[in-house]
């Protein structure tokens, strides 16, 4: 086989076809997790039931080789909590392809001066997981308005993993932060059969820096894949963001049980048709590096 055919079908591991082989931009994965059973970095205590495998970065590193992703952020795994070491072990240990973002506790007073002493660390952004019930109403304490304002001062960007229906709560804080770059995880998981409960995500549109990533359709889906039935879902949102404010992500591995990375990865790039060539380039890189520039 020629070298032109060759870049006609590259056809990657596992079959999936990779489109405009020839492109001008790195693909970047804003959103991977690694963990490694490990007795120098131990599960929390509220880690119950620690994942049976690993997901250790030199397996990450092996898919991105070979799905042709240059970059990646790690997020911190919750079974870790606020402990990060190991997260910060694989940025020193991989500098080249990797940058990473923290957790800290959002009921803690101390957590301002604990994300000023990880970013001085490397780290670069915080991610807060308010969940829908109770627990989960520390995001319209008293304790957010200081964290918030440290990020910003911080200039790192702010993740939020929550629910569909925590999307006013986040509001009034973009609201009074309007200089920090906000993150909304996988499309703040709204089902798809709740398209009211999107309207809230749509709302943050008239901030300017809040982002949001189009991820987790695997995880919403009623279908296999492609997963068709989240596209009605992800076309709003590319209505009301535009692709400047979208970005696509694995949520390796976590994505194993699902599709897999490199099905991941396909999904935006190759599958979903209402996306052109530019669309995809802002979704799989320039988006992210506004947000995470890498050397």
């Amino acid at each position: 086989m020629n070298l032109s055919r060759r870049k006609t079908l590259g056809v990657l591991a596992g079959g999936v076809t990779l489109a405009a082989t020839d492109r001008k931009y790195r693909v970047i994965d804003p959103h991977v997790h690694v963990w490694k059973h490990d007795p120098n970095f131990p599960w929390a205590k509220e880690t119950t039931r620690p994942p049976e495998k690993d997901a250790t970065p030199e397996m990450l590193l092996e898919l991105m080789k070979a799905n042709g992703v240059e970059k990646t952020v790690l997020v911190q795994y919750i079974g870790y909590r606020w402990d990060n070491r190991f997260v910060a072990a694989t940025l020193k240990k991989y500098p080249q392809y990797f940058q990473c973002v923290a957790r800290v506790n959002p009921e803690s007073p101390a957590a301002p001066d604990d994300l000023s002493r990880l970013v001085a660390e490397g780290f670069k952004g915080v991610r807060l997981s308010p969940g829908a019930d109770a627990q989960g109403d520390w995001i319209r304490g008293k304790l957010m308005p200081p964290l918030w304002a440290r990020c910003r001062q911080l200039k790192v960007p702010m993740l939020i993993l929550a629910p569909a229906t925590r999307m006013p709560d986040v509001a009034p804080l973009a609201e009074r932060e309007p200089d920090l770059t906000v993150v909304i995880d996988h499309m703040a998981d709204c089902p798809i059969d709740r398209p009211d409960l999107l309207e809230g995500l749509i709302a943050l549109k008239r901030y300017p820096k809040v982002f949001v990533k189009v991820s987790h359709t695997w995880s919403l889906s009623h279908q296999p894949y492609p997963y068709r039935d989240t596209w009605a879902q992800v076309k709003k949102l590319y209505d009301a963001f535009g692709p400047q404010r979208l970005m696509w992500g694995t949520d390796w591995p976590l994505v194993e049980a699902k599709c897999g990375y490199a099905k991941a990865l396909a999904i935006v790039r190759d599958e979903m048709d209402f996306l052109n060539a530019q669309d995809r380039e802002w979704m799989l890189s320039r988006t992210i590096e506004k947000i995470w520039p890498f050397a």
